[in-house]
């Protein structure tokens, strides 16, 4: 089975960084995409970033700021966050598909718990 667990969140200052881990027990090689998703209270969960076979794809709201990769020697998915912003408290989710077709989260076949990312003005 399957599984993704996340780590790295936290409290963090306006204008701080995170970088988020996600480790995929089973191979990584599975999966031709990772991506972190992310849900703020009252609000839908909503892709943040998106590496396809080595291609890179971001959310408007996070370009310039976060950089997502993957070691997959390490089976691991990473999300680095610079300038972090209020607005980006949120929990983030690392998730993975076998053949990816589409952003929307229902199309993704597993997900991790989530991690608290709380950024403080």
């Amino acid at each position: 089975q399957v599984q993704l667990v996340e780590s790295g969140g936290g409290l963090v200052q306006a204008g701080g960084s995170l970088r988020l881990s996600c480790v995929v027990s089973g191979s990584i090689f599975s999966f031709n995409a990772m991506g972190w998703y992310r849900q703020a209270p009252g609000k839908q969960r909503e892709l943040v970033a998106v590496i396809i076979e080595g291609g890179r794809r971001y959310a408007d709201s996070v370009k310039g700021r976060f950089t997502i990769s993957r070691d997959n020697a390490k089976n691991m998915v990473y999300l680095q966050m610079n300038s972090l912003k209020p607005e980006d408290t949120a929990v983030y989710y690392c998730a993975a598909v076998e053949n990816y077709y589409s952003d929307y989260e229902k199309t993704w076949d597993y997900w991790g718990q989530g991690t608290q990312v709380t950024v403080s003005s």
